[in-house]
C-alpha cells in the first residue's frame, strides 16, 4: 500500500478527491482548513491536519507528522485548483492580498523547501507531483475571445504562474537523485475531467503507479515535461521491473 501526502487543496474540498486516491489502495494524508474541519475528518485511510502556511517550522513539523501517522510517505502531490481558489479570492481587494499569497503561494515555497530537505536526509525513493487545475485569467479570456466565463483575479492568475515556475524549478531536482521522480500535471479548464476531482485522482493514482514500475530514473528533460490530464504520462523509459 503506498501512502499519499496532499498539499494545497485542502479538507472540506479536497474530500472526493483524497476518497478516490484511497479507493487505490492508498493511505492519505491531508490539511484541513480550520481545527474545526479537521476534526470531522474521520474516514478510513484518510488523515488530516493543520498547519501555518507561512511558517518553514510548520511545514517542517506537516511532512513529520504525515510521517508518524503513514510511517513513510512514498508519494506527494501538490493540489493548485485554481478554479477552487477563485471562489476564495474573487476580487484583488487589499485585504485578500496577504492571506491570498500566504495560501496560494508561500505556503507551496516552504513547504517544497522542507520536502527535499526530507528527502535528501532520508534518500526513500518517492514520488511527487505537482498537479494544477488551470483557470482563465482576464487577459487569456479576451484573447481568446471566450465568452460565458468570469475571469480569476489577479492574484490567483499570478499565484497560478508562480505554482508552474516552483514545479518546473523542483523537477530539475531529479538531476543526480535517482530515488526522486516527479510528474507536472495541468488540467485545462476545456478539459473533459476538469469538473470531476474523483476522475483527476484516478488519474494521478495511475501516473503514480507508472512512475513506481519504472525501470530507469527518469531525466530531468522527461520530469520536466507538462502532463495533459487524462492522456499517457510521458516517461521516456520501458516500464516494469
Amino acid at each position: 500500500m503506498a501512502n499519499t501526502l496532499i498539499i494545497g487543496k485542502e479538507f472540506p474540498d479536497c474530500l472526493e478527491f483524497a476518497q478516490a486516491i484511497a479507493g487505490f489502495g492508498r493511505k492519505v494524508f491531508g490539511v484541513s482548513k480550520s481545527q474545526a474541519e479537521d476534526a470531522k475528518v474521520d474516514f478510513e485511510n484518510i488523515f488530516s491536519t493543520t498547519w501555518n502556511k507561512s511558517s518553514a517550522v510548520s511545514a517542517h513539523t506537516l511532512i513529520i507528522q504525515a510521517e508518524n501517522r503513514l510511517e513513510h510517505i512514498d508519494e506527494v502531490l501538490f493540489y493548485f485548483d485554481a478554479n477552487n481558489f477563485c471562489t476564495k479570492y474573487n476580487s484583488d481587494k487589499t485585504e485578500e492580498i496577504s492571506v491570498g499569497v500566504d495560501n496560494m503561494m508561500t505556503s507551496f515555497f516552504y513547504f517544497t523547501n522542507e520536502l527535499l530537505k526530507r528527502i535528501e536526509q532520508r534518500k526513500e525513493k518517492i514520488c511527487v507531483c505537482f498537479l494544477v487545475k488551470e483557470y482563465p485569467s482576464k487577459y487569456e479570456i479576451i484573447s481568446s475571445k471566450t465568452a460565458g466565463i468570469v475571469p480569476a483575479s489577479t492574484i490567483v492568475s499570478s499565484a497560478q504562474s508562480s505554482f508552474k515556475t516552483l514545479a518546473e524549478n523542483f523537477s530539475t531536482n531529479v538531476v543526480g537523485r535517482d530515488y526522486l521522480s516527479v510528474i507536472l500535471a495541468k488540467c485545462g479548464h476545456d478539459n473533459e475531467l476538469y469538473k470531476s476531482d474523483d476522475a483527476v485522482a484516478n488519474w494521478i493514482a495511475s501516473s503514480f503507479d507508472t512512475l513506481h514500475n519504472l525501470k530507469n530514473p527518469q531525466t530531468a528533460k522527461h520530469s520536466g515535461t507538462w502532463n495533459k490530464v487524462g492522456s499517457k504520462i510521458q516517461t521516456g523509459f520501458s516500464l516494469f521491473r
